[in-house]
């Protein structure tokens, strides 16, 4: 069996002596790994980076095999990144949390929006926000979207500025201020209720909205925490 198809390096592992076992975020077939034969080499340790673009070829006499990869490079990315600690602890939490999606399962629009970030990468405005809508497409992806579209309590689908903790829904300023306290607060950028790029605090609780279910439904399930990353961007976002 073979196939063909771009893709996005989210992680490598040492195997035996000179090769690699690489995973593989592709456009059309989802999350994969294969074997790299020679992927320790120093020609293929720059392009064997997460983060990179890579045109991915792999092979097996069964579906269900590990399979072979060869890959050749399309965009170096994280080359360009190494020098940059914010923009390297995006990536890494980028495709970290990328390997949370299931294998051989296809996933366009999170690959879609895989590339978007890794474009946005070098733009110091824009990627944290953007980062934050790919953590919501992800949660959307797993199973676990949230409703943002209309009041939970009301049904109105204005002056929604908070987010129930228990249910993921919106709800309005009036049906929710009484309990402002227990709420999680939406930011106008996740509604598309903003122009240009959002505030620093925007982010910030669009940060805490996002980790918050995704610490309940996919970390906390599986055992595991966020990446050490994630929280560094918060941390350094969070200081003046």
């Amino acid at each position: 069996m073979e196939w063909k198809d771009e893709g996005i390096i989210l992680a490598v592992k040492r195997h035996g002596e000179s090769s690699a076992i690489c995973e593989v975020l592709t456009a059309t077939r989802g999350r994969a790994l294969g074997l790299v034969r020679g992927g320790r080499s120093r020609q293929m340790r720059p392009v064997l980076q997460p983060g990179n673009i890579v045109s991915a070829t792999w092979r097996a006499r069964l579906e269900e095999h590990l399979g072979n990869f060869t890959l050749e490079p399309l965009e170096l990315k994280a080359g360009m990144l190494m020098g940059e600690a914010m923009r390297l602890a995006a990536l890494t939490t980028l495709t970290a949390e990328a390997q949370l999606l299931p294998e051989r399962e296809p996933h366009p629009r999170i690959y879609d929006a895989t590339r978007v970030v890794l474009d946005a990468l070098e733009d110091e405005g824009t990627w944290p926000a953007l980062l934050v809508r790919w953590e919501m497409g992800l949660l959307d992806e797993l199973g676990f979207g949230l409703d943002l579209a209309r009041c939970a309590a009301t049904g109105a689908s204005d002056n929604l500025v908070y987010v129930s903790p228990k249910t993921g829904r919106a709800v309005s300023h009036e049906a929710g201020f009484a309990y402002h306290d227990r709420m999680l607060a939406l930011p106008g950028f996740l509604k598309g209720s903003t122009a240009g790029a959002p505030g620093l605090a925007d982010v910030l609780a669009g940060f805490k909205l996002t980790g918050y279910f995704l610490d309940r439904h996919v970390f906390g399930p599986r055992g595991i925490t966020a990446p050490e990353s994630r929280h560094w961007i918060v941390t350094h976002l969070t200081k003046p």
